[in-house]
């Protein structure tokens, strides 16, 4: 007789513990990265109500002022076409990034941030002013596939694995291509998303 009353076996209840653990990250996920997306429509409604005059707030390459604009940027966009192109793989990497827990998530989304803004800043001509989550997008995708390579968890494989596949095209963004689109954004925030998975992957006992 088992004497947790669930009548299942050990086992049993490991497979089901993991099944609602996963369940419920989902939902966390889901939650987070759909309250996160609609922050950056109302800012963008706002914006658009106010002219654009949020977009000052962006980061200004070489300026010391500008630096504020590493937090900030992320949250503003060039309009609501250059929101929408970056909503879906967002909400699709933002959550398969979060699935594994909301505190990784956080910390990883912030290391993100920082070192794709840090590289704009540094690299990007002087006075150039950049707005966008793309950095997020692409520091998601970066996190999502080096971290079954570092976490080497069967489900983290097959999520980097799939997302590699589905998502590799846009990895020619990080390269200088298009007027106008940041591609130093996008190069870092793949950089810093790799560098999240390494940072915060499972540690195992010596």
């Amino acid at each position: 007789m088992n004497d947790s009353g669930t009548g299942l076996p050990p086992s049993g209840r490991s497979l089901r513990d993991r099944t609602a653990r996963l369940l419920s990250g989902a939902l966390g996920s889901a939650i987070v990265m759909f309250v996160l997306v609609s922050a950056m429509w109302a800012i963008e409604v706002v914006d658009y109500v106010e002219d654009g005059r949020l977009d000052r707030y962006g980061i200004v390459a070489h300026e010391p002022d500008g630096l504020a604009g590493i937090l900030f940027a992320p949250f503003l966009h060039a309009g609501f076409a250059h929101l929408m192109a970056n909503s879906v793989p967002l909400l699709i990497l933002g959550f398969l990034a979060a699935i594994r827990g909301l505190g990784r998530f956080l910390a990883a989304s912030l290391l993100i941030i920082v070192v794709s803004g840090l590289g704009v800043w540094f690299t990007s001509p002087p006075n150039t002013l950049t707005v966008g989550a793309s950095g997020l997008v692409f520091g998601y995708f970066g996190y999502v596939v080096a971290r079954g390579l570092f976490d080497r968890r069967a489900l983290d494989i097959l999520l980097g694995v799939v997302v590699a596949v589905l998502y590799y095209s846009i990895l020619w963004g990080a390269l200088p291509s298009q007027p106008g689109i940041s591609w130093q954004g996008h190069l870092f925030g793949l950089i810093g998303g790799v560098l999240a998975a390494w940072l915060l992957r499972r540690r195992r006992p010596s």
